[in-house]
């Protein structure tokens, strides 16, 4: 056994919610671009599971630093079926006890953005029920975009520290 030891990622403090839609020339350029969309274009993404930390504080949309590794939740999807509407949502479950964890979750979808952010604030309600806890607030983003040629949608919880 090593005597190393282990050293774990900050936990955020603060995070956004944003979302972006975008055209391509293929499905990665189309994501490219709702990313540039959504404010987070020249940021790595570090796709996180769906925990909202616990005291993290909702702030208004920030600028990270070019390259840096930025932690997100994020639902997203592409087409290339011209004529189709897709969407994505995300929300954030806040609880009553800010000493405990809130749950994000994401989901995307063909069809309206309506809709999707009415699903995934749902998924946020039944998280809490399973978990026992009282909800105290939801927070949710969503977006929708109607295919040209090759299209893409991304709504995302995104962390700071």
């Amino acid at each position: 056994m090593s005597n190393s030891t282990l050293t774990s990622i900050p936990t955020p403090r603060r995070f956004f919610l944003s979302a972006g839609a975008s055209e391509g020339y293929s499905p990665l350029n189309a994501f490219d671009a709702a990313l540039l969309n959504a404010g987070v274009g020249d940021v790595n993404l570090v796709k996180l599971s769906s925990i909202l930390p616990p005291n993290c504080e909702q702030v208004d949309p920030f600028e990270h630093q070019p390259g840096a590794l930025t932690p997100v939740a994020y639902a997203s999807m592409n087409s290339s079926l011209t004529g189709e509407i897709i969407a994505g949502a995300v929300a954030c479950g806040v609880p009553v006890d800010d000493k405990l964890p809130g749950v994000i979750m994401e989901y995307s979808a063909r069809g309206s953005a309506e809709n999707a952010e009415e699903i995934v604030r749902e998924m946020v309600r039944q998280a809490f029920e399973i978990r026992n806890r009282e909800l105290k607030d939801i927070l949710s983003v969503s977006i929708e975009h109607k295919i040209e040629q090759v299209g893409a949608v991304f709504a995302a919880v995104i962390f700071g520290y």
